[in-house]
């Protein structure tokens, strides 16, 4: 197995210390537990790319089984919800013969986990991982015009109360961070994966002013115009490469 020593210099070996010895606690544990079994174990998401927050963000992890019986997961169970209580350690469960399968259906999550992991033990099943463009450019559409909808029904849930058009809007930026981020990989446009430069780099291939949305937290009226702005072009733009896909 991979000794899981966490390389220097990654933004997980930046992680507070006690949120590293959890890490080392869980990997631990199930190594001892599942033995080969375990097939690997990953970090991803804030912890991965730098943007982990103490207090406030999760810590993301993959734990890759050879098997996913009932078993298996009854061992298991109390060292993952140790860890989610003592460091907000979220653990999704994959067996290792579903990962390239299921990359037509989770292109973009699979994407950024590919893009950017530390593999604590194990072997690494995304960094060869292919995926298809007509999915990710599909996924990419699925969650911009998901985000539209929630987006408006969130508008009629505030009944205009600026709070909770703020929380609505801050909370939306973030989820769409991959979409955006993928949108602008189907152009071909590399671009850090953290959300203030993809919502710099989107504006631009837009032609939308996000600088509001810099400013949510003081003017969540004008945010919201200037998100709802970048939505209606992201969809737009995303339906212009299907039919130009279409047209070859």
């Amino acid at each position: 197995m991979n000794d899981g020593s966490i390389a220097a210099g990654s933004a997980v070996s930046r992680l507070p210390a006690g949120v590293q010895a959890r890490l080392a606690e869980l990997k631990g544990s199930l190594e001892r537990t599942l033995g080969d079994d375990l097939e690997g174990l990953l970090v991803y998401g804030s912890a991965a790319r730098g943007g982990y927050r103490d207090g406030q963000s999760d810590v993301d992890v993959v734990v890759v089984l050879r098997d996913a019986s009932r078993e298996r997961l009854d061992a298991i169970a109390n060292a993952l919800k140790l860890a989610r209580y003592a460091a907000r350690i979220e653990a999704m469960i994959l067996t290792a013969d579903e990962i390239p399968r299921a990359a037509d259906v989770f292109p973009l999550l699979y994407d950024d986990i590919r893009r950017c992991h530390v593999l604590l033990s194990g072997r690494d099943p995304f960094s060869a991982l292919v995926i298809d463009e007509k999915n990710r450019r599909l996924r990419v559409e699925q969650e911009l015009r998901e985000a539209q909808i929630r987006l408006r029904r969130a508008v009629v849930d505030a009944m205009g109360a600026d709070e909770a058009l703020r929380g609505a809007v801050v909370r939306k930026l973030k989820q769409l961070r991959g979409p955006l981020h993928a949108l602008l990989g189907l152009h071909g446009i590399a671009c850090d994966d953290d959300l203030g430069a993809v919502l710099a780099e989107a504006g631009r291939l837009l032609g939308v002013d996000v600088a509001p949305l810099k400013r949510a937290h003081e003017a969540p009226g004008a945010a919201h115009a200037a998100l709802t702005a970048l939505l209606a072009r992201a969809v737009h733009d995303v339906d212009r490469l299907d039919e130009r896909e279409g047209a070859r």
